[in-house]
């Protein structure tokens, strides 16, 4: 195995054993017997059990950002591009934290090392909505004072309706489907809603 696949290897088998049994519940033992290596293969590419899991959480964004890219690059109006990034993030979020087990609780408890490790995506993501809205004001489709402010705060926003998302609090009998029309009301409103839309 190469060094970055040997590095995957540790990291795919740690998300593995810290969703089923925890992070508390998991040593870099476990981590290594379960990968087939050995404990100093393991401390060549990690110092620590946190570093591991925050390699397992970086590799879990970077899944994220690469759907985020993929809706960013379709070929659609500005409006709907936004629409869908946020529905994506909200979608990837949930699936992450689902399919993570008991890591999902360690992903709450430990929201400052998660917080340090999710600095990068956070910066990517804004740049990305930045570019729509820049997009999306040159075709006269959005009226905008502030780009870089506007795509800061659609970030936030979206951030903040993670947890209520994930645990399906944000009503009762919500779905994508009655959500999507609130949705696009509230971007066009907000984001000045261009003539014969």
């Amino acid at each position: 195995m190469s060094v970055s696949k040997t590095r995957q290897h540790f990291v795919n088998v740690a998300r593995q054993l810290f969703a089923k049994n925890g992070l508390g519940n998991t040593t870099m033992n476990d981590i290594a017997l379960e990968a087939g290596k050995g404990r100093r293969t393991l401390y060549t590419y990690f110092e620590s059990k946190e570093e591991v899991y925050s390699a397992v959480i970086e590799y879990e964004l970077e899944r994220l950002s690469e759907q985020l890219d993929q809706v960013a690059e379709k070929r659609m109006r500005p409006q709907e591009k936004i629409i869908e990034l946020i529905y994506t993030h909200l979608h990837m979020i949930r699936e992450t934290v689902v399919r993570n087990g008991n890591l999902r609780a360690e992903f709450f408890r430990n929201i400052w090392m998660v917080e340090k490790v999710r600095k990068n995506f956070d910066d990517d993501e804004i740049e990305l909505f930045r570019k729509v809205y820049a997009a999306g004001k040159e075709a006269g489709e959005f009226e905008i004072d502030d780009v870089e402010l506007t795509a800061a705060i659609t970030h936030y926003c979206i951030k903040g309706l993670e947890v209520p998302y994930i645990y399906g609090r944000l009503g009762k009998g919500v779905t994508d489907i009655s959500t999507r029309p609130l949705v696009a009301k509230f971007v066009y409103g907000a984001l000045g809603k261009s003539k014969g839309f």
